[in-house]
């Protein structure tokens, strides 16, 4: 399957992933049993960014093949906790 590129545009699989986007999946498992306020210091501390972003940018991540392809164990339990938040909301 070949990807349609804008003008000016790469492929997004051509671009490793950058550095705040493997320091995010690297460590997510160490976050995620922090209690909420010292989670939130370290993400605005550690990786310069709001929560609310932080979480933006993860699950956005989860649908990216390049994440898949660097940490496969990492997304795809993170797809499953979605994929289960999602059924029982609906």
């Amino acid at each position: 399957m070949t990807e349609e590129l804008l003008p000016g545009k790469t492929p997004a699989s051509a671009e490793p992933l950058g550095e705040r986007e493997r320091r995010i999946l690297d460590g997510h498992d160490r976050l995620a049993s922090m209690a909420p306020g010292p989670r939130e210091r370290h993400i605005r501390e550690q990786l310069g960014m709001a929560p609310v972003r932080y979480f933006q940018v993860l699950n956005a991540l989860l649908d990216d093949p390049r994440a898949l392809q660097y940490a496969p164990v990492t997304v795809n339990r993170l797809r499953r906790v979605r994929d289960e938040k999602r059924a029982t909301f609906q």
